[in-house]
Formats: structure tokens, C-alpha cells, sequence
């Protein structure tokens, strides 16, 4: 039913303005996503949403657009105004990409919005508060950093908007979050977004919503219809050859390769440049400027290769993604689902490749049950350079081992020299005490004498 209506409906039919019309044509939208079908009339009319969509469903216009229209039909005449919409988001990555959108689809609307996120110095974020914002996008870190500060106020806000939220918990920001609904007016519309719906998450949208419209819709980009998916079978120590003979291959035009820790990601970006293969790591422990450059170098296309975290992907928006790699599999299916979610965008077809460890084969088993798909196996085919075989977690930490080891018997030579040197000090202090003795001894003798 929803299927028929949704091929027979516009964005003009779903009572939006002409200004956010005139957008959306620009932008080329022309037919609302499924989640955007659901979400926008009753969001419209002031219910409650609870939103279970998958990355790339385009459910940042289903927020976005219905909080833009609402705000713009009651905006304030005052220059100075108080912010009346919060988005929390997990990570800057994705506070950024929100941020841009709103961006996009105000343009025509005479609507202020300010970027809340660390990571960078709070100064050009404050001087836009002072000045006044309809609408804050922002990470549970800063947010709360600023409010208690006295420098943020959420006592106007109407609209809140909690997205991602099972990344959220996953991340551990759930007593941020709680801390911020906390300081929300009662009265409120409240939407909230989740890829998954567990327990702990639900609990959460059910301290938050009140009587919600449910809405779920499968992505856009599911794996089974848009996105071909392989694994290899292979030992740790043989990934990174394998890594870099699937990079050799031409095709890879595009490609993100996700890698479990941010320490083995900086080890491998490492490695991959020794050998002259461009690449640049984002994760959580770069700079806010660093993980900028690296993500515009790979959209502009300076750079085919990005290697990330799961963490600092969140937020990754690039239409072009030919090829996702997961170096390492993810801890969770549906982290799976992320992250080839990356790929195959826009109407286009993708390519994800896993490399499995043989004691990984239960995470695979699981992501084949949620997917309902048996990924095809292939064969491994390494690349024989020397200078990358044997990379693997325990060899880096049996270098660590060798290193320490080195390092005992230097810390034991110098003890022993120290030791040897305060023994010959000892010995000529008492050999200069028995040379005294003896000189005084022989005065007496010659005073006796004489």
C-alpha cells in the first residue's frame, strides 16, 4: 500500500512550503524517500516520530525539513533569538553533515543554525551562539560543556531531534543524552532515529517520546539489492598483503577500508605509504582540522584510499564510495550494515570485501542471518612484497616484547656499572682512611723516638 502511494506522490503533496519546494527542486529531489514519506505529514502536524532507518534512507530531510517549516511559519522578527530546535548527534563527522544540510535546505528562509562539536577551540561556536540561532546541531560532549558554562540555554526549545541513537549507547554517551532530555521543556516535539531497536534503546525513546508515530522503512542501499558482497578467509598475519593487492587493482576508484582500533589504523596507513600507496586514516584521536582535510581530499578525490574507525565514520557522506573493505569485521552485524552502507549510493551499485579470520567465522554467521544473504567466498590472492608480510597483532606485540627486553638488559648493564662504580668508590675511600691511620701512626712513632 505505502509502495503504491509513494510512487504516485511528490514532494508537493506532502504539504510543504514553497520555499522548501523551490530547494528541492534545485537539489533535484523531486520523490520522498520512504522514511521521508512517513515522517513528514505527521511531523508536520506535530506528533511525536520514532524513526528505525538505516544510514542512507535520507532521514535528515525527514527532520529537517518539517522543523525548518514549522520554525520559519513562527519565526521571531528580533535579530537575537533564543535557539528553538536541538539535533544531537553522535560525532562531528555527522554534526557536519547535519549542519550543511540545513544549510541547503534554508536557503531561502531567513533561519540561523551553529555547528556544536569538540575536537576544535569553542570560541567561533560561542560567538555564533551570542548572536543568536533558531536551530543547534551538535555532539552530547560539547553541548553540555557549553551549557554549564552558562553559555547555551535549552529553555525555548520546542523541537529535539536525537538521531542515531543506537550509536549513541554504543558510545556510551546515554548519560549525556539523558542529561540534556533532562533540561528540555516538558512541552515538545520529540523525533528519534535508530538503525537498530534494542532494548536499552527503546527503553530510551520511551523516557523521551510521548504517543510517537512508528515508523520503520529498510535502506536504500540494502546489501542484498544494490551491493556485492565477498569475504576472505585468511590469517592475520596475511591481511595486509592481501589489503594491498586488492588496492593495486584499478578498478577501486573510490574506497574506505574500516579497521577496528585506531593504533593498528595509524600501523597500517604507515605501512601502505612506505610502499607508495596514498592513504590518510581518520579516527578519534586526530585533530578536528586533520579528519576535515582527509575527508574533503577523499570527496575531491586527491586521495582513492581512507582508511577509518567505526567511530569516526559515522557522518561519512560520499556518493562516489566504489568499494568498502573491512580490514577487520565488525564487532556487531549491524555495524556490518554501516558500514557497506557507505557504498552504493545515489542509485549506484557497490563492492564489499571482508577479510574473515578463521576464529571470526561466528561474527560472519551472524551478519549472514541478519542480512538473509551467504556471502560469497573467495579465494585469497597476496601480494609477495617483503616488506609488509608478517604484519599482525602478535608480531607487533612480540616486537614490543623484544623491544622491552632490549631495554632490560640496558637498564641492567647500567645498574651493574653503577654498582661497580660505588663499590670502587667505597674501596678507595677506605684504602685513603688506611693511609691516613698509617701516617699519623708513623708522626707518633718519630715523636717517641726523637
Amino acid at each position: 500500500m505505502i509502495g503504491n502511494l509513494l510512487e504516485k506522490t511528490k514532494f508537493e503533496n506532502l504539504n510543504l512550503n514553497s520555499p522548501l519546494l523551490k530547494v528541492l527542486n534545485e537539489e533535484g529531489y523531486d520523490y520522498p524517500t520512504p522514511i521521508q514519506f512517513q515522517t513528514i505529514p505527521s511531523a508536520l502536524q506535530g506528533s511525536d516520530i520514532l524513526g528505525v532507518a538505516q544510514t542512507g534512507t535520507g532521514k535528515t530531510a525527514a527532520f529537517t525539513l518539517p522543523i525548518l517549516q514549522k520554525l520559519n511559519s513562527t519565526q521571531s522578527r528580533d535579530k537575537f533569538r533564543h535557539p528553538k530546535a536541538i539535533i544531537l548527534s553522535p560525532t562531528r563527522e555527522l554534526t557536519i553533515q547535519i549542519n550543511n544540510s540545513i544549510k541547503i535546505y534554508a536557503k531561502y528562509i531567513a533561519l540561523k543554525h551553529v555547528a556544536v562539536f569538540g575536537g576544535v577551540k569553542q570560541g567561533p561556536q560561542v560567538a555564533l551562539l551570542n548572536k543568536g540561532v533558531d536551530i543547534i546541531v551538535a555532539t552530547p560532549g560539547r553541548l553540555l560543556d557549553l551549557i554549564n558554562q552558562k553559555l547555551c540555554s535549552l529553555e525555548e526549545i520546542k523541537y529535539f531531534v536525537l538521531d542515531e541513537a543506537d550509536r549513541m549507547l554504543d558510545m556510551g554517551f546515554i548519560r549525556d543524552v539523558e542529561k540534556i532530555v533532562n533540561l528540555l521543556p516538558k512541552k515538545r516535539q520529540s523525533l528519534f532515529f535508530s538503525a537498530t531497536m534494542p532494548k536499552t534503546v527503546a527503553k530510551l525513546a520511551d523516557n523521551i517520546l510521548k504517543n510517537p508515530k512508528k515508523v520503520k522503512v529498510k535502506s536504500t542501499v540494502t546489501p542484498i539489492d544494490r551491493i556485492s558482497q565477498s569475504v576472505i578467509v585468511i590469517e592475520p598475519q596475511e591481511k595486509i598483503s592481501q589489503l594491498v593487492t586488492l588496492l593495486n587493482d584499478n578498478s577501486l576508484k573510490s574506497v574506505i577500508v574500516f579497521i577496528k582500533t585506531k593504533h593498528k589504523a595509524n600501523r597500517v596507513c604507515q605501512k601502505l605509504t612506505q610502499i607508495g600507496i596514498v592513504t590518510d586514516v581518520i579516527h578519534s584521536n586526530k585533530s578536528q582540522s586533520a579528519r576535515q582535510k582527509a575527508l574533503n581530499d577523499f570527496k575531491e578525490g586527491k586521495i582513492k584510499i581512507l582508511l577509518a574507525t567505526d567511530i569516526a565514520a559515522r557522518g561519512i557522506d560520499v556518493e562516489a564510495v566504489s568499494h568498502i573493505i573491512n580490514f577487520d569485521m565488525p564487532s556487531t552485524p549491524e555495524d556490518y550494515v554501516h558500514r557497506i552502507g557507505r557504498t552504493a549510493r545515489a542509485g549506484a551499485n557497490g563492492i564489499a570485501i571482508s577479510l574473515c579470520e578463521p576464529s571470526e567465522r561466528l561474527k560472519l554467521f551472524r551478519i549472514e542471518e541478519l542480512i538473509n544473504i551467504k556471502l560469497n567466498v573467495i579465494k585469497s590472492e597476496r601480494s609477495k612484497l617483503e616488506l609488509i608480510e608478517n604484519f599482525s597483532e602478535n608480531n607487533q606485540n612480540s616486537n614490543k616484547s623484544e623491544v622491552r627486553n632490549t631495554n632490560f638488559s640496558k637498564i641492567k648493564k647500567i645498574k651493574s656499572l653503577k654498582v661497580v662504580a660505588k663499590k670502587t668508590k667505597s674501596i678507595i675511600k677506605r684504602n685513603a682512611k688506611k693511609d691516613k691511620l698509617k701516617s699519623k701512626k708513623k708522626k707518633v712513632e718519630r715523636k717517641i723516638n726523637g
